[in-house]
């Protein structure tokens, strides 16, 4: 029996599956001038003419709000150049209904697992919560990073752990907190820091295995059996035909539009779901290029490849920034890079970014100057990009941020710098327009795609559940921009 203490947790709320959402969690913890910094963007000028002071004020704070909390679906691209999507869910099902009956704690139950209408190869299933979890007795503090990934269904993984208590055995039943301002040591016995309850959990390790001598432990160190938002563990279910990716990543390798036999260059490619992707939507018939300068990484793009059976993805530690050849004697079809100019039929540029659209993080402690540090990067592999289409090639831009200075200001310094670009409509468009503020016509950010969601967060639901679960899969996501061009 887990042992509670007499009070709630100070953030336990009842909530159905498909309730609208609350504000379990503070709003994201954001140095001051780095949170001004949004809010001028959240209230430019052109917006505020738009939507008045106080909608656009509301917008922000909804913004803050939504940012530490995690969407309320999850979503699943599943190998359909394998198998059909009925026969992957099929197994699924099976896999989660064993998963549900080997579970010895905590209320799981069975979420249905849904289609997207306009995604043919995306499952999505349910989120629960904000749920009904009390504190016991016995706490353990982890990471930002490991709580956020608690947030999205996973166990906690050694690694993540900071502070277990003194006495903590395999078998405990434990809280789960998370460090919300990275101030707790590793190792400490205690900490009395800002932290957020993230639900309970079974040790699967001793304090002592956790923080051995010889060094790193890996593995699963706390199964979560009461969290406060539930969803299934995929750690390890279904390798060869699932894999874990937010919706908007889904809809960009869709909107880039590959085909067989084409050749595709994936720039900043790490850690492969979006080449994966290609190359499935290719049905593994042509050439995807994989460009990461992170040795590391390259072996995961490799490794994920290979897990997913796709063998027309080239991966190659390079900087994509110096990925075109100064030699004009080289052949356009090389393998590796660099490359010959127009050597690609479509590229997808998934820059590096601010990364302030992730879902969820409680807190960022980036300086405004790392912050304002993507842009010029952004435009050096934006050349190279130009430079490497052929005409009549689709280049895709996209981040997961929600800044304007590196979304729609790109796109409109884009046009201005390179009069062979026309931007194109989008398919499938599930997202939001592009936002208000960086001079460009309603007609261009019309044909941007902007995920938004503050725009959502705190509606009320009506009608059937499954169809507002739908609407919410493509509006309750992380915050993510996607701008098409073809080069003329």
């Amino acid at each position: 029996m887990f042992m509670r203490r007499s009070r709630p947790a100070n953030v336990s709320y009842t909530s159905p599956i498909f309730q609208s959402p609350r504000n379990v969690f503070p709003r994201i913890a954001l140095r001051p001038e780095v949170q001004e910094y949004l809010h001028s963007v959240y209230t430019n000028k052109e917006l505020v003419t738009e939507l008045g002071q106080e909608e656009a004020e509301r917008m922000f704070e909804s913004l803050l709000s939504c940012l530490s909390h995690p969407p309320s679906l999850t979503c699943l691209r599943a190998s359909t150049h394998k198998y059909s999507l009925q026969d992957i869910q099929y197994r699924l099902e099976q896999h989660l209904t064993q998963q549900q009956l080997s579970s010895c704690y905590g209320d799981n139950v069975t979420a249905p697992i849904l289609h997207h209408p306009l995604l043919p190869d995306v499952l999505l299933l349910p989120v629960s919560g904000p749920r009904v979890v009390s504190v016991l007795n016995s706490e353990v503090v982890v990471d930002a990073q490991c709580g956020s990934a608690v947030l999205r269904g996973a166990h906690v993984f050694a690694p993540g752990v900071l502070s277990p208590s003194k006495f903590m055995k395999a078998g405990d039943a434990v809280s789960v907190f998370s460090d919300v301002e990275g101030k707790c040591t590793r190792g400490a016995k205690e900490f009395q820091g800002k932290k957020v309850f993230l639900g309970n959990g079974v040790c699967a390790m001793d304090r002592a295995e956790i923080f051995c001598a010889e060094g790193p432990i890996r593995g699963v160190a706390i199964r979560m059996v009461e969290a406060l938002y539930q969803s299934p563990s995929f750690d390890g279910v279904l390798p060869n035909e699932l894999f874990l990716q937010n919706l908007p990543s889904v809809v960009v390798g869709h909107v880039l539009g590959p085909r067989p036999g084409e050749r595709i260059l994936d720039m900043c490619a790490a850690p492969g779901g979006k080449t994966t992707h290609i190359a499935a939507l290719m049905g593994n018939q042509g050439v995807v290029v994989a460009l990461e300068k992170i040795k590391s990484k390259v072996e995961k793009i490799s490794h994920n490849a290979q897990t997913l059976q796709l063998d027309c993805i080239k991966a190659y530690c390079y900087n994509s920034i110096h990925a075109v050849s100064s030699d004009l004697t080289q052949e356009s079809d090389t393998d590796g890079p660099p490359f010959r100019e127009e050597s690609f039929d479509r590229i997808l540029l998934d820059a590096p970014c601010s990364g302030l659209g992730q879902r969820p993080n409680m807190a960022i402690n980036w300086s405004l100057k790392e912050v304002c540090s993507y842009p010029p990067l952004q435009r050096k592999l934006f050349n190279t990009a130009v430079r490497l289409l052929k005409k009549e090639g689709v280049l895709v831009y996209s981040t997961c941020t929600v800044t304007l200075a590196e979304n729609e200001e790109q796109v409109a310094w884009a046009l201005k710098t390179f009069p062979c670009l026309t931007l194109e409509p989008q398919e499938p468009h599930l997202g939001s327009e592009g936002m208000i503020g960086a001079a460009l016509s309603r007609d261009q950010r019309h044909l941007l795609q902007r995920f938004r969601p503050e725009l959502a967060w705190g509606g009320v639901s009506n009608g059937d559940p499954s169809e507002n679960l739908l609407l919410k899969a493509s509006t309750d996501t992380i915050g993510f921009f996607i701008a098409k061009f073809i080069k003329r």
